[in-house]
This record gives C-alpha cells, sequence and structure tokens, in this order.
C-alpha cells in the first residue's frame, strides 16, 4: 500500500492540456486554484466511521454488540481516538450516547436492550467524531435497528393502509400476547399530529381479530410525522401506535442529465430516480416524448428505481416522460433544453485511467475556443488531478491517469477561468486491491453444540497490520437480505461520500449482480455529493472549525474559574479526583482564569470531584464548568426509510426464539426480597400530568449535584429540548428547527410555573426531570397552548427530627468551589459470553442464542494468520460468518461465509 500513500500525500503534477492554443489570460491562474484547494484538502481532513453489528435485528433483552471503525483519508495527523454513537427511538428522541474509545482506529462497544428501558421499535444508531462535527450532519453514519418485543409486549399488530380520494383506510389485525386474535373488541382510535389530533373515532374488531378505521386524507403533510393510536376498550396497557408516513403513496421520478444540462444536439446519458413517498425506488418503464408526442426513446429501471438512456435533445424543444408505476401512468416534465452550455461526461473507466469527455454543441463551440477552463478531480479529500484545458471540438476527452488509487468515489468538475464550478460528473473506481480475508473452517458440516475451529488469513498482497471484527450468527433465525446491509465497504466507500438515503447500499457490490455497475453509475449520476463547494475554496471561504471539535485524543473537562463578582481568577489551583479509579490530578488556570484536565480516563457513570479550596479567598471562589456540545437529532434523517412497519410480522420467527431464550436465562428461582424499596416518583402522581404517556426521557436527580443553579444543567440535559438566548424559553428542538416558537411547558410537582421560577428551585431537591416530547390525548397543550412538557419532581419532605445546626446546615448547601459532576465516561468494558460443550452435562442444556460468536477484535500474527474456537447452538441450518476490518494502510475489506449445522 505504499503507492496509496505516496499519491494521498503528494498532489498531481498540474497538466497543461491545450487542444487549441489559448488566447486570453485566465483570471484566477489554476496555480491559485490548485493552492486554494488544496488548503483546504490539507488542513481539514476526513473522517469517517463505520458500525459492525453483530446481527441485523435484535429483541428487547439482547445485548446488542457492535464494532467501531474510523477511517481517515490523512495519515499524517493524530486522528480522533474517541467516538460517540447516538441511539434514537422511533420518535427522534436521544435515548442515549455511549463514548467509545478507540486504539488503531477501532473500538469496542455493546448495548444492553434493558425492558425497562427499550421497547419495541425502529432505533438509529448514530455515529461520529467530535471532528465530524464541524461539517454537515449528512455524513454522519447512520443505521436503522429494528427492535421487536416478545417480554413486555401485550398487543400484537398488523396494519395495512390503502388511500381512496380524500379517505385512507387502515386495517389492523390484533393478537395478545400468546398470539390469541383479539375478536369483538371495542376500540377508540385517534389520528394526531405531535399533539392534536386530526381525526378520531370508534369502532370494533370483527371476527378475526381485524379493525377497519378510515380518516382523513387531505392534508397529507399531516401524514409525515403523525401517528394513529388505536386502543382496546378495557385493556389500559393494550394500545396501538402506528406511524402515519406509511399510509403515503405518493411517487415522484426525477430527470439529471450527466453533466448537469439538457444540451441542445448533444447525445449523453439522462440518468432517471423514480422513489416512493417514503425515499424508496420503485420499478418504472417508460418513455420520453416531445412536444408533438413522438416517442423519442424507451427506458427501464436497472433495479432499484435508477437508470439511465440515451438521447440527444433538439433545441427549441420540450420533452415530457410517459411513466408507468405499478400500473398507473404518471407524465413528468424533463428539464429544459439549454442552446449553449458545456458539460463533463465519462466515456470509460479502466484500472490505469478514466476517460473524461468536455462536451459542447455547436453554437456554443465558437464562443469559448479561445477561453481557457479547469478541470478538477478529488476523491476521499485529496486533489488527484488538475489540468488546464482549450476546447477545440465540441467532443474532447481528457484521459486521467489513476493507477495506484484506491477504491472509492471520484468527483470531476470542470471551472470556468473565474473559478466558478459549472459541470460535474461523479464515478466509482474499484479496480484497486481491497483488504482481502479468507476465511475456512475445520469441516463444512457440524452437528448442534459442535466446537467450530475457523482460520482466517490475511491474502492481501502486501499485508499489514490488520483490524478486525468477526460475527458468527444462525441465519435460518436471523434472515435477512445481504443487499439490504450497509457493509464496511459499501459505507466507507460509497454511503459517506454521498448525501441522501442510499436504499440496498450492498446491492452495488455484489459480483451476482450481473449489472451492478450500470446500476451503480446511475446512482452517482442522481446522487447528491457536497462534502465542499470548489465555489467556496476559490473564494478562500473555508469552514469554521470549533475548538471544542478538534480531533480527541481523550476526554477532556475544563471551565473557567472566576471570583463570585464575576472577574477570573489567574493562576488558580484545582484538584480533580475520581475515586472509583484512584485518579487525582491537578493543575492551574492561566491568565485568563482558563482551565483544563486532559487524556483522563474513566468509565460513565462515575463520580468526578474538582476542588478548588487550596486557594487564598476560597470560599468566594466559583467553578464554572464548560458545556458539552452533541448534534442535535436531525428529525428528517432519509434513513428512516428502512423502518419496520410490521415488526411483528417481520419478526415472528426471531421474537418466537427471543421469547425460548428469555425464559431459560432470565427465570429464576423464588427468592424472599427483606431490603427497603426505593419507590421512584414520578408525574403519575400529578393529576395534572396523567394524561401523559410515559415520559421520553428521565433524568435523577443526582445528576444536577454540579449545579449551582438549575437552570446551569436545564440549558444542556434537557434532551430534545433546545433552550433559545434571545426568548429565554425552552423548545422542542424538533419543532424548534422547523421554525415552531411554541414554548415547553415546565411544571413543579404537578403545577405549572414559568422560566423565571426556575432558579429558585434548589437542585439538591430535585429527585427527577421528567421530558414528554408528546401529548397524545392533547389534555395539557390544549390548556396551556404548550408543545412539549418538562415536569420537575422534588423529593419528598422527611419527617421532622431535631433542630439541626448551622454546620449541618452549611454542610447541605452546594457549594462553588467543590463540585461534584456525572460526566460522559467511556463504555465501560464488557466480553461477549460464549459457551463451551465439553461435557454430555453442558450438552443437555437448552442454547437458543441467534449469535453464536462475537469478537470484536481479531488479532493476526506476523504471517496474517488467526485461528478462532467456538461451539455451536441448538439451531439447525447455515450459520453465518462475516469478517469486516481495515489496515494500517486504508485498505478495507469484508468477507461472508456460511457452514452448514444439522
Amino acid at each position: 500500500m505504499k503507492k496509496i500513500n505516496l499519491i494521498f500525500s503528494v498532489f498531481f503534477l498540474i497538466f497543461q492540456i491545450q487542444f487549441l492554443q489559448a488566447q486570453e489570460i485566465p483570471r484566477i491562474p489554476i496555480n491559485t486554484v490548485v493552492e486554494r484547494v488544496q488548503k483546504y484538502l490539507g488542513v481539514y481532513p476526513v473522517e469517517k466511521i463505520h458500525l459492525h453489528f453483530d446481527k441485523p435485528y435484535y429483541a428487547v433483552g439482547d445485548t446488542l454488540w457492535f464494532k467501531t471503525y474510523l477511517y481517515t483519508n490523512q495519515l499524517e495527523y493524530q486522528p480522533s481516538k474517541i467516538a460517540y454513537v447516538d441511539i434514537i427511538n422511533g420518535r427522534d428522541s436521544l435515548i442515549q450516547t455511549l463514548r467509545i474509545p478507540l486504539k488503531n482506529n477501532g473500538g469496542e462497544g455493546y448495548y444492553v436492550l434493558d425492558p425497562q428501558v427499550i421497547k419495541q421499535d425502529n432505533y438509529r444508531f448514530r455515529a461520529y467524531t467530535k471532528w465530524m462535527m464541524n461539517f454537515s450532519v449528512d455524513y454522519l453514519y447512520n443505521k436503522i435497528i429494528t427492535v421487536g418485543d416478545a417480554i413486555n409486549k401485550k398487543l400484537g399488530s398488523e396494519v395495512s393502509y390503502v388511500t381512496e380520494g380524500n379517505k385512507t383506510n387502515a386495517t389492523i389485525q390484533f393478537r395478545d400476547r400468546g398470539g390469541a386474535l383479539l375478536a369483538r373488541k371495542k376500540i377508540t382510535w385517534e389520528a394526531i399530529d405531535g399533539w392534536d389530533p386530526f381525526d378520531k373515532g370508534k369502532g370494533e374488531t370483527d371476527d378475526l381479530g381485524r379493525a377497519n378505521i378510515s380518516f382523513s386524507a387531505k392534508e397529507k403533510e399531516l401524514f409525515k410525522k403523525g401517528r394513529l393510536i388505536v386502543k382496546i376498550d378495557g385493556e389500559t396497557s393494550m394500545v396501538g401506535d402506528f406511524p402515519l408516513k406509511n399510509a403515503l403513496t405518493e411517487y415522484d421520478v426525477q430527470f439529471f442529465p450527466e453533466g448537469g444540462d439538457l444540451l441542445a444536439g448533444v447525445d449523453k446519458r439522462v440518468a432517471f430516480k423514480a422513489i416512493d413517498s417514503h425515499g424508496k425506488g420503485v420499478r418504472v418503464k417508460g418513455k420520453i416524448i416531445n412536444s408533438k408526442k413522438a416517442t423519442v426513446v424507451e427506458f427501464e429501471d436497472f433495479g432499484l428505481g435508477m437508470g439511465y438512456t440515451h438521447f440527444a435533445p433538439a433545441a427549441n424543444e420540450t420533452y415530457k416522460a410517459v411513466v408507468t408505476i405499478n400500473g398507473q401512468e404518471r407524465t413528468y416534465d424533463l428539464p429544459a433544453v439549454k442552446t449553449e452550455g458545456i458539460n463533463l461526461a465519462i466515456k470509460t473507466v479502466a484500472n490505469d485511467a478514466v476517460q473524461v469527455e468536455i462536451i459542447t454543441n455547436d453554437t456554443y463551440l465558437d464562443k469559448i475556443q479561445n477561453q481557457p477552463f479547469y478541470i478538477f478531480g478529488q476523491m476521499n479529500g485529496h486533489l488527484i488531478y488538475g489540468a488546464q484545458v482549450t476546447v477545440k471540438n465540441a467532443s474532447s476527452v481528457v484521459n486521467v491517469p489513476i493507477q495506484d488509487l484506491p477504491n472509492g468515489v471520484m468527483q470531476f468538475t470542470l471551472m470556468t477561468a473565474q473559478g466558478k464550478a459549472i459541470s460535474e460528473r461523479l464515478v466509482f473506481y474499484d479496480y484497486a486491491e481491497n483488504l482481502a480475508i479468507q476465511i475456512k473452517t475445520d469441516k463444512s458440516a457440524y452437528k448442534k453444540k459442535d466446537k467450530v475451529v475457523l482460520d482466517i488469513a490475511n491474502l492481501t498482497s502486501e499485508k499489514a497490520a490488520t483490524n478486525l471484527s468477526i460475527s458468527v450468527i444462525d441465519e435460518a433465525k436471523t434472515p435477512f437480505d445481504e443487499h439490504q446491509e450497509n457493509t464496511i465497504l459499501s459505507n466507507l466507500l460509497l454511503t459517506s461520500d454521498l448525501t441522501g438515503f442510499i436504499e440496498k447500499p450492498n446491492y452495488y457490490f455484489d459480483e451476482k449482480v450481473t449489472n451492478r455497475k450500470d446500476a451503480l453509475d446511475a446512482l452517482l449520476l442522481t446522487q447528491g455529493f457536497r462534502r465542499f463547494s470548489y465555489d467556496d475554496l476559490v473564494a478562500e471561504k473555508y469552514p469554521k472549525i470549533d475548538a471544542e471539535f478538534l480531533p480527541e485524543q481523550g476526554i477532556k473537562l475544563s471551565g473557567t474559574l472566576r471570583l463570585n463578582t464575576g472577574r477570573t481568577y489567574p493562576n488558580g489551583g484545582l484538584l480533580l479526583s475520581i475515586p472509583a479509579r484512584a485518579i487525582k490530578k491537578d493543575t492551574y488556570t492561566d491568565n485568563n482564569g482558563r482551565f483544563a484536565f486532559e487524556n483522563l480516563n474513566f468509565p460513565d457513570s462515575v463520580k468526578v470531584t474538582i476542588n478548588a479550596r487550596s486557594n487564598d479567598n476560597y470560599r468566594n471562589i466559583v467553578i464554572n464548568m464548560d458545556q458539552s456540545f452533541f448534534p442535535a437529532v436531525d428529525e428528517n434523517n432519509p434513513y428512516k426509510a428502512n423502518d419496520i412497519l410490521n415488526i411483528d410480522k417481520e419478526m415472528s420467527n426471531y421474537l418466537a426464539n427471543s421469547k425460548n431464550e428469555f425464559r431459560t436465562s432470565i427465570l429464576i428461582d423464588e427468592v424472599t426480597v427483606t431490603a427497603d424499596r426505593k419507590v421512584q416518583r414520578t408525574s403519575k402522581e400529578f393529576s395534572a400530568l396523567t394524561g401523559l404517556s410515559m415520559a421520553d426521557h428521565r433524568i435523577e436527580g443526582d445528576r444536577l449535584s454540579g449545579c449551582n443553579v438549575l437552570t446551569m444543567c436545564l440549558n444542556t440535559m434537557l434532551t430534545g429540548v433546545t433552550y433559545d438566548a434571545n426568548t429565554l424559553k425552552y423548545y422542542l428542538t424538533r419543532s424548534y428547527n422547523q421554525g415552531s416558537r411554541v414554548p415547553v411547558q415546565f411544571f413543579l410537582n404537578g403545577m405549572p410555573i414559568d422560566e423565571n421560577t426556575l432558579n429558585s428551585i434548589n437542585p439538591t431537591e430535585v429527585e427527577a426531570i421528567e421530558i414528554f416530547t408528546r401529548d397524545d390525548l392533547g389534555t395539557v397543550s390544549r390548556l396551556y397552548q404548550n408543545d412539549g412538557v418538562v415536569s420537575i419532581i422534588t423529593k419528598k419532605e422527611k419527617p421532622k427530627g431535631p433542630r439541626m445546626t448551622l454546620a449541618q446546615i452549611e454542610a447541605m448547601l452546594p457549594k462553588s468551589n467543590v463540585i461534584d459532576l456525572f460526566p460522559l465516561g467511556y463504555i465501560k468494558e464488557r466480553k461477549f459470553y460464549a459457551p463451551k460443550y465439553e461435557t454430555d452435562a453442558q450438552k443437555a442444556t437448552n442454547d437458543y442464542r441467534t449469535t453464536i460468536y462475537w469478537n470484536p477484535t481479531v488479532e493476526l500474527d506476523d504471517n496474517g494468520k488467526a485461528t478462532l474456537d467456538f461451539y455451536n447452538a441448538d439451531g439447525n441450518g447455515k450459520y453465518k460468518v462475516v469478517v469486516e476490518g481495515l489496515d494500517s494502510t486504508g485498505r478495507i475489506g469484508r468477507t461472508v461465509y456460511h457452514y452448514n449445522v444439522n
């Protein structure tokens, strides 16, 4: 891989390609453009995150295992040593953030799907580094993980929607937790958008447990975030909650001329993309007709609603596409034909060169023959080509040498001599060697609970230090469409460089798909790519880097030391202690009173104390900690298209196995509990809030111990809530980002309060804060005209005892010069349990495991080999082995292997 490193650290020479001697001097010399582009590419390294999960979906009670990979395009800087993983539920509420330490660009992670916290839903796992927060959220890692429930869920359901005119009909079949049909049951239902219902009614299930519900479909916008809530009368625990976005049945077909324009008289590709209202591709075929309704060309998609055709549009002509989608004929306009213009196109892609074609029409050729243009090629944040050209013919081919480059997306851009980008073309290069991983087992077929010996070998021509992870699953119990996977290859080489939703990304990497390269080309002709703008770079408009979002090398706790008058306190001493880890560190403030404890290492949920009492006049010193910033939850994330609507049906086999596994692994002998049970106070105690459903987030009072005043913590701790310093109000983040300025309503022990009252609440008296992002019944929102509820619950008063001394009272007061924190620490270490079956007694136990083996850190020896062993479970059929990883030079690899268990 030495050649790749060299190319990615040394810029290609600038070629002067002159098809006709230029007569005009460029307004911005190409060397100036190169210098400005290189300034960006050299200073702003690209970091990408990939997560390898042990299996594609889970059930409540499972432990979800994953490996975090960091991929960077720069080898000469210190990459991030910390990655973050957000778990976001189907309502766009943040459940938890995990902090993953990275070593050799890899880190181990897991998440316990606690039945007390997790319910059946489609969860989004979003991963990133702090450095990635300087750029668009479009490039953060996102994956939908579906979680079913075979433990707590008492109501099973299957829903389907049919829209007819201004009415949408929902047919829902209900079952109890045992699978029995809920026949002849009375129901009440509401179709809601956020907090308010826009339709509601009553009904009854038939003999097959089916309910037919018809509601208004006039305002389709309400469906995008709306939900259908169905309650079985008399059964408070049986409530069905169904997203209405699945009721939308709209289609759209867009056309994308290669290079950006339909040019009169120029024959080139015209790509198309047909999608439904969820962003998923639909099969389409049709024809392009002119203004006289004559057929110009016919077309059909390559498989995922995308494809391309060729035709040469005529000047002063208009074109439409007549397409057939699901048996229905529809008509769409094509872009207007330009009489003059110049575009880039791709002629051929080979292992050593890409032929880039500069195309114009005859009417425009006469005007540009003496004008210089620039062509730039970039790949993965590196400038790989630059040339100044003058055009002699209507079609001119530039041969771009690309030998020894790694695989990935290349972006070619045509620019005027004034520095304005006018045409772009993306192309995928896949002739380089990936990380070659070979998997072998000692046998091709095994019996239940047999020992498996598995060999892994790195067959890459030039071996380097390798970082691998391996999962083995019972594929019969966890079937999944392999094309749906966003593998380490499809993610790091393709989707991480594109904006928008990519359906079935592994489809483009499956060599069994005969037209995959054509399909991939169609994808690149229709998908967005905007890591940076050449126009901004030429104008020297570079991204602003936040000092808080530099590549992290370890956990950092920082802040400012002040006197209680507000003045900063220079050269002040502070002591940090973490008793659980036996850590003590001291530091001093600078001239501005700033301090920082860096490169800390501690697990999550441990207590950290920072003490400033060693200073003179310490009673008047106040420690102000810096806030921690994380990306807001982007509610319009396109990967929601991968949500599963009927989870009970789609995961029926897995959930049946999960129920068996839960019974054998969780149930214990009856015991007698003698200790006092701590009763947790909730908002349900207060009559004004009883209409609200379960809180979306709960903050325990012990997390507020470091707050001098309550708003110090509220401004950063309220998950899903944004504080606006201009209005001094709090808003639901999802509504605020959409322009709404309807504030949340605060309650103190069930009584409404305003924001001015918050700082009169002593943080030490708070037992918990509950956040409600929805009001399904509208009992609160209609009364207070609010959007969201924050309920503050204080501790119950203890019985009065003897009078307290002054020293006891002072000890209870919050100290400004000593603060206790519970900052986000590293995820706690945990190892995957793999049982051994060496005796008959051990083999007599039931083993319902679906993940047979998981190892996030596979170490190869000096010869690039490793041998692993594990034992099968009770499942019959195919077992699937997946190994993913990367090496120190940037090569990426993935291998899938199957063996049989009889």
